[in-house]
């Protein structure tokens, strides 16, 4: 379960707090992965039936952009603003952690992959076909990552950068939404 941010900003998430913004979003990936584990015995029960392409299509809507977006936030932005932060000592903890997180990101991005070719086909109704192996592997990392996340990652990110960078971060959130500025 996603806990605040310590440091965060309270109040609902946005991208001018993007570090409890982040964390929000995996409050959102972790419904989404629990909507991925109902819907592998309804689809067994009810093959691929109105709410079940319903629920196919909500889930690929959101992996293919929000979460896509979110590890883009990290990854483009957050990363190299705490790698910044620590210039003039050697981060090796830190690029250690931030270099997992991106592998964590590629392997996430491939389990996708092969839950999204089976939830494509759900959405259109031409398969009630989904790989509890599959959605268990996506599941279970994405568990691990948020975890990992929220324990390491954005802590560290509270500490370390100062209201200039998580403006700079926020701003970086808002243009690769679409969102103008606040």
């Amino acid at each position: 379960m996603s806990r605040p941010v310590p440091g965060a900003p309270t109040g609902s998430a946005s991208t001018e707090a993007p570090l409890e913004m982040l964390a929000a979003c995996h409050a959102r990936i972790e419904r989404q992965c629990a909507t991925l584990r109902r819907l592998v015995p309804h689809l067994a029960a009810h093959g691929a039936d109105e709410e079940a392409r319903t629920a196919a299509g909500n889930v690929l809507r959101y992996f293919d952009s929000a979460a896509k977006h979110h590890h883009d936030d990290e990854e483009k932005d957050l990363f190299p603003a705490l790698l910044e932060s620590m210039a003039g000592s050697d981060p090796v903890c830190l690029r250690d952690l931030t270099d997992a997180l991106r592998a964590d990101h590629r392997a996430l991005d491939a389990a996708w992959q092969r839950v999204r070719a089976s939830l494509t086909q759900v959405a259109a109704g031409t398969s009630a076909q989904l790989s509890s192996n599959d959605v268990e592997t996506l599941v279970e990392g994405y568990e691990r990552h948020i975890e990992r996340e929220e324990s390491e990652l954005l802590p560290m990110a509270a500490r370390l950068l100062g209201e200039e960078e998580l403006a700079r971060v926020g701003r970086a959130m808002r243009a690769r939404r679409g969102i103008g500025a606040v």
